[in-house]
């Protein structure tokens, strides 16, 4: 038995809601790694016109929790801590590639970044501290 999430990507399941919401595909997963991609549109803009930074760190967010549970077996379960989004640059409505590489996996806590890549220039980098935890039968 996997992670929920893991069978999203492996068993064709219908991901979480806030995947369609947000408009972010899957497009592989495995060993700590997840790539994406995410088309935002006009209705995430701001008042500046750009991409809002909630849905930037929300799309990285959702990829990150696919790297992490790659990882996690049928006893575990995980949370995140904490999420850090630096911004490099606008993103714009259109293809954003977004990808989360576990960079630790421990006991109780683990620690994964990920980039967000539009048109080959980033826009945005992101990191969390990512509780695991032995799921309680």
């Amino acid at each position: 038995m996997s992670h929920p999430l893991m069978d999203v990507i492996s068993l064709g399941k219908q991901p979480p809601p806030c995947d369609s919401l947000i408009k972010i595909e899957m497009n592989q997963v495995s060993e700590g790694i997840a790539e994406a991609v995410w088309t935002p549109d006009e209705q995430m803009l701001n008042g500046n016109g750009v991409i809002m930074g909630g849905f930037i760190s929300s799309a990285a967010d959702v990829v990150i929790a696919y790297a992490i549970s790659s990882l996690v077996n049928e006893k575990q379960t995980f949370a995140s801590v904490n999420l850090t989004t630096t911004f490099h640059r606008p993103a714009l409505p259109g293809q954003i590639n977004v990808t989360a590489i576990v960079k630790k996996f421990g006991k109780t806590m683990s620690y994964v970044t990920a980039e967000l890549m539009q048109n080959g220039k980033l826009v945005a980098s992101a990191a969390s501290s990512v509780l695991v935890q032995e799921v309680n039968d």
